[in-house]
């Protein structure tokens, strides 16, 4: 598990709503899922569905690829195998174009390590299915980049809201202005404003 011991003292030292939130909920716990090419495909699944319905269908089709989520099994797959797991269409479609930038190295995460996030938003986003939101969860949950901030998360600007006690959901050029000071750890900060409300990310796209 990665020590956020810097971040966390510089988030108390700059703001001190997050100087209580902090010492409510304790220690980062955020760590890196190398699962990178699996992270995609849930997140993919995941879309437009509650938590248990999307662990249900990526348990179904991680079932359908004898429990070996690579791009060649995906594209080795025939329509009505993702009809018979619960697939739709248009997840179908992004799943193999995912696989098939996979392996022809248009995504390739051993680069990932000498792009800035804004490198890696636009090589993801170039994948069917895959919007700025998803890229910015990969790169916080997966990549565990520090200074990520998911405007667009209703998730985190509910608990923004909450915190500050703010009459109504903030919109993106208020919480660009409020984090300026969390720079460099934006990604922790949410961590935390997530964790404020025992919240889940959640899209609003």
């Amino acid at each position: 598990m990665k020590n956020f011991t810097a971040a966390e003292n510089h988030l108390r030292r700059v703001d001190p709503v997050l100087a209580k939130i902090i010492a409510e909920q304790g220690n980062c716990v955020l760590k890196p899922d190398r699962r990178y090419f699996q992270s995609l495909v849930e997140a993919i699944l995941s879309q437009q569905l509650s938590v248990k319905a999307a662990a249900t269908i990526f348990g179904r089709f991680r079932d359908l690829l004898a429990g070996q989520v690579l791009p060649a099994a995906i594209l080795s797959l025939r329509d009505e195998h993702f009809r018979g797991v619960g697939i739709s269409r248009q997840k179908m479609a992004a799943l193999r174009d995912l696989s098939s930038k996979w392996q022809a190295s248009l995504v390739n995460p051993r680069r990932f390590t000498r792009m800035s996030e804004e490198e890696i938003i636009a090589v993801l986003t170039q994948v069917k299915g895959i919007g700025r939101w998803t890229a910015e969860m990969f790169l916080i949950f997966s990549l565990c980049r520090l200074d990520v901030l998911p405007v667009d998360d209703l998730g985190f600007r509910n608990a923004v809201k909450k915190a500050y006690g703010l009459r109504k959901l903030p919109e993106a050029k208020r919480l660009f202005a409020l984090a300026e000071k969390w720079k460099p750890y934006r990604a922790i900060a949410t961590w935390y404003m997530w964790a404020s409300l025992d919240n889940k990310p959640l899209s609003e796209v």
